[in-house]
């Protein structure tokens, strides 16, 4: 509903703007403006455009969330998936995007919020992933409200509209040479300044590229290569979009640098290194940084460290100057932390969840979740005042987060494995499945 509003609206502006003069132009864009914000208030931050939520930070809007249920209890919808991946949803108004294989291709598929499919789409030769964990369709959605682009292991980036109609299609491995990555391709696209931006970071050639996102035309191509030992080169973090100092900034993790480029051009701003100061081998990045407009909280050495860096100002090498703190006992190797306010929330792949002062790197508090054979791969989400933490096997961990503690804590079975993120969304609970989608709620 909210999207067929929002088309309404664009198709009676651009019907009647060629009548008006430009005064009036613009007087009637921001009445229709105004009554899609009367009649709709489900802005960004009521969807879900990328892997990490509205803000890019894995909290939802605020409201009250499921805290009770499993596969068959409190189930509002669950719908089989044609095939395995791990790779996040993406939500719009009543749309719904999964990227899956389809019959050994790369798919996606659109439902409604009801759980009804409305259009599938195949975009060519499935890669299939390699670990027992890994999937052709790992990398998530994004989508700008009226477009979606996804990426996949076998270099396919495609940009569709809602309706399921391919705008663009592309291969950067075809284009920009061979996927050198020891694992399966992790790295979710991003938006920025019109384009979608990729990184990819890996043994010999590495680089960041930017799409237009309605012509899918080179926008920019910059390099990212640093001098690193074996696998140390090699990344599946996703880049986070920023506002910093008054431009677009572009937040990348990798080959033991933690860099900031211009959004608009890829131009490098910063980098941030001694993230590996003994220059180990076997260093690859899994989880990504926690960033806001202040600092980036990055996890790093396979999962035994964390460090924050300091965003403002920053210019050159600022491997020196801006390290704020770092904790050489405590990180996480694949979920990526949180920046709640002034609190860190580091959840490990054991399931010991940290809460630390964002400032100063102090333990607040820490819990030690219920533990089984499985890990915690996914990566801690919130909504409202409750914390949703995904095992492997399919078991979410969900409590009440407060300063003292994480309070009230149940734990809900799926029946089957979990390693996508789940999605708190409108008051409901979205969960991607290795067979399932579930929507959860009352």
């Amino acid at each position: 509903m909210i999207y067929l509003l929002s088309a309404l609206c664009s198709a009676l502006c651009s019907a009647l703007s060629e009548r008006l003069p430009a005064m009036g132009q613009a007087r009637l864009h921001a009445g229709v403006l105004c009554v899609v914000c009367l009649i709709s208030p489900s802005t960004a931050a009521e969807n879900w455009p990328d892997w990490r939520g509205p803000q890019g930070g894995g909290i939802a809007a605020p409201g009250v969330y499921p805290t009770n249920f499993s596969a068959d209890k409190n189930v509002l919808w669950k719908v089989a998936l044609p095939g395995r991946g791990s790779s996040t949803p993406v939500i719009w108004g009543d749309r719904i995007f999964v990227t899956s294989p389809i019959d050994g291709q790369d798919g996606v598929i659109c439902y409604d919020f009801g759980g009804e499919e409305i259009w599938r789409n195949s975009l060519g030769l499935e890669r299939p992933g390699k670990h027992a964990n890994g999937t052709g369709s790992n990398p998530s959605p994004v989508t700008d409200g009226t477009r979606v682009v996804v990426y996949y292991k076998s270099g396919t980036v495609a940009c569709l509209d809602f309706q399921g109609e391919i705008t663009w299609q592309t291969n950067l491995q075809e284009r920009f040479g061979e996927d050198t990555l020891w694992w399966d391709l992790g790295t979710s696209p991003v938006l920025a300044s019109g384009n979608v931006v990729i990184a990819v970071m890996q043994g010999g050639d590495s680089y960041m590229v930017a799409l237009d996102l309605a012509s899918g035309d080179i926008a920019w191509k910059q390099n990212r290569k640093f001098a690193c030992k074996q696998e140390s080169d090699q990344s599946y973090a996703t880049p986070r979009l920023i506002q910093l100092d008054g431009r677009a900034v572009l937040v990348t993790w990798g080959a033991d640098h933690l860099t900031g480029h211009d959004a608009g051009t890829g131009a490098p701003l910063w980098h941030c290194g001694g993230f590996n100061p003994e220059s180990e081998a076997m260093w690859r990045v899994v989880a990504s940084p926690a960033v806001d407009d202040q600092i980036a909280v990055v996890p790093y050495g396979r999962g035994d460290f964390l460090a924050a860096v300091r965003l403002h100002g920053a210019s050159g090498d600022v491997t020196s100057s801006h390290r704020i703190w770092e904790r050489l006992d405590i990180g996480s190797d694949v979920p990526t932390p949180m920046i709640h306010g002034q609190r860190v929330l580091l959840l490990t792949d054991r399931g010991a969840l940290y809460c630390l002062d964002k400032s100063t790197g102090e333990t607040l508090w820490e819990e030690e979740l219920p533990r089984g054979r499985d890990n915690y791969y996914a990566s801690p989400v919130m909504g409202g005042h409750t914390l949703y933490c995904a095992r492997e096997d399919g078991v979410i961990m969900v409590g009440k987060f407060s300063d003292t503690g994480l309070q009230d804590v149940t734990e809900n079975d799926m029946g089957e494995s979990t390693l996508a993120t789940p999605i708190p969304i409108r008051g409901k609970l979205l969960v991607r499945g290795a067979e399932h989608l579930f929507l959860i709620g009352k």
